[in-house]
């Protein structure tokens, strides 16, 4: 469904992207791992269409990204973002209902209210909580907002960005299992990316390493445990010697 070819992105002298090739099943939750600064975001973003590579392509369902007309194509996509995002001036049901009250996804106001209370239900908020606004809630609550806002308008794929960062093992444990689970009611297609290998284990189908400016390894989580790639094995379970430098 989501294809990248041999795609490269500099900023001035850094190399971020350095000819990167990563395809994306349709109905897939592909998980991109490596450490801070290899480019998973830039790569994230230049799917979204936000960054433009200096060369390479990105195609979704044959098309490429850049030439796509721009609402109809983002009208495809739910995020999850890495802070949750919330707009603080907006209360719980309007963050969730965003996208539903613009644009050319728009709802009739009581509708898409309907749709956000349902969306919440799903991720286990009661509608006692839609009046509410960002800051009356814990950082938990506001992360399962934050979901039920990325699943509002059905998309057919929806991008995770560190889900489970600023969460305790419990929470964190929590949303990583809503994902799996909406992920695979919604058969939706997924791209996450995460440093957090529990999350890693309870959300994907495939893996991939980024790291160098290219996707160095990829599959499924079984495959990773028993890989003798050293830099995957180095990431994964977090040493301090190996390949990858620890100052970087």
């Amino acid at each position: 469904m989501i294809e990248l070819r041999n795609v490269h992105k500099a900023f001035g002298p850094n190399k971020v992207l350095n000819g990167v090739d990563l395809t994306i099943a349709r109905g897939e939750s592909m998980v991109i791992i490596g450490g801070s600064g290899t480019g998973k975001s830039v790569m994230l973003k230049s799917v979204l269409g936000l960054v433009t590579p200096d060369s390479g392509s990105i195609t979704l369902d044959g098309q490429d990204v850049t030439t796509h007309e721009r609402d109809a194509f983002l009208a495809r996509f739910g995020m999850l973002f890495q802070g949750a995002a919330l707009f603080d001036s907006m209360s719980v049901w309007e963050n969730v209902a965003f996208r539903l009250l613009r644009g050319r996804l728009k709802r009739p106001k009581a509708e898409a209210r309907e749709i956000a209370i349902e969306k919440l239900r799903r991720v286990g908020l009661g509608p006692q909580v839609a009046d509410l606004f960002p800051a009356e809630l814990s950082g938990g609550m506001q992360k399962r907002v934050g979901l039920a806002r990325a699943i509002a308008a059905e998309p057919e794929i929806i991008f995770f960005d560190e889900p489970t960062t600023g969460l305790d093992p419990i929470m964190s444990g929590v949303i990583n299992e809503l994902i799996r689970e909406i992920v695979t009611e919604m058969g939706a297609t997924a791209m996450t990316i995460t440093h957090d290998m529990t999350s890693v284990r309870s959300i994907a189908d495939k893996v991939a390493m980024l790291h160098g400016g290219v996707v160095r390894w990829t599959g499924s989580v079984a495959e990773m445990d028993a890989t003798s790639d050293p830099y995957v094995q180095q990431f994964i379970h977090g040493r301090a010697d190996g390949p990858i430098p620890s100052v970087r």
